[in-house]
């Protein structure tokens, strides 16, 4: 599924957040869809352009239920400004970021595709602000987050070393990812590593600010569980998926996450860890066919052009 990766069909999004900083996000519009928007938020160091094969895929005119598809750059990620001040990269900042471009597009009744990070941003947003979200999909994440899971992601924030060519970044990449990615193919990994780096002038530079590092630290027991948020998801149609080999979300989670919220549609993606990358054809399809079961198909054509004024 690597086919058009770096094709140029979404348009470049930039807004403001409300204490100045200039953001960015990727619009892959569906001319004339009735279908509820799909965002996709990234996880902790990512990028919209995790999401490209996805958002290409759910927005092409050739899937008959193409939708309009928002992937966002976080402060400090791909091509959102760094924040000058560390201690602004946390939850609250972002989902407020989030929040802003959802009132800037006017956007509400949303499909939220959220990977690790992002899916923790989808269960703040389904409790701050109910009414924005029609629809989740958690990728490889959920109330309860595995402690070495958490460890190892902590540990690489800000300490991957900056490959000097396209051909090494990706090398680089499947060294560190291989073991958790049995299932991905070796000629992958170099596309994989541009979704992991800025492309400046042809040559790979950091994907997020280093000093992200300093608003995260090691806790001493468990993370927090986040039940009461994942709750405010029961109400709405849900979807989780996991890494088979995930080291952060365990089987047993997914399992009550099923008992608590009875009509929760769950996904294993074979061969794959933390998180899964949602580039292979049955994970696509899986995620198309989940959000589509829940359109309300309006009479009347969303206006998004807003995103783009």
């Amino acid at each position: 599924m690597t086919a058009g990766l770096r094709a140029q069909n979404w348009q470049d999004i930039h807004f403001t957040a409300q204490d100045g900083l200039r953001l960015h996000a990727r619009y892959y519009p569906a001319p004339a869809s009735r279908r509820r928007t799909v965002l996709c938020l990234p996880g902790l160091t990512r990028n919209s352009r995790d999401f490209h094969i996805l958002a290409s895929f759910l927005s092409s005119p050739h899937n008959p239920n193409a939708r309009d598809v928002v992937a966002v750059d976080y402060r400090g990620r791909g091509r959102s400004q760094w924040d000058s001040t560390p201690r602004n990269y946390t939850l609250a900042v972002e989902m407020q970021d989030v929040l802003d471009l959802l009132c800037i597009g006017g956007l509400a009744d949303v499909a939220v595709i959220g990977t690790s990070r992002g899916g923790l941003l989808a269960m703040m947003v389904a409790c701050a602000r109910p009414t924005a979200l029609g629809a989740v999909v958690l990728c490889d994440i959920g109330p309860v987050i595995e402690r070495e899971g958490l460890v190892r992601m902590i540990a690489h924030v800000g300490r991957v070393p900056l490959p000097p060519t396209w051909e090494e970044a990706g090398e680089l990449v499947r060294g560190i990812s291989a073991k958790s990615f049995p299932a991905v193919p070796d000629q992958d990994w170099t596309d994989i590593a541009r979704q992991w780096f800025n492309d400046d002038h042809g040559l790979p530079t950091r994907g997020y600010d280093p000093r992200l590092a300093e608003a995260l630290t090691l806790i001493d027991g468990p993370a927090p569980e986040l039940w009461p948020q994942f709750q405010a998801l029961t109400r709405m149609p849900a979807m989780v998926i996991r890494g088979e080999l995930s080291d952060v979300l365990s089987e047993a989670t997914v399992a009550e996450m099923r008992l608590r919220h009875p009509s929760l549609t769950t996904l294993t993606v074979r061969g794959q860890g933390h998180a899964p990358l949602l580039r292979d054809r049955s994970t696509l399809a899986a995620i198309n066919e989940f959000i589509a079961s829940t359109d309300r198909v309006a009479d009347w054509v969303p206006d998004n052009s807003r995103l783009i004024a």
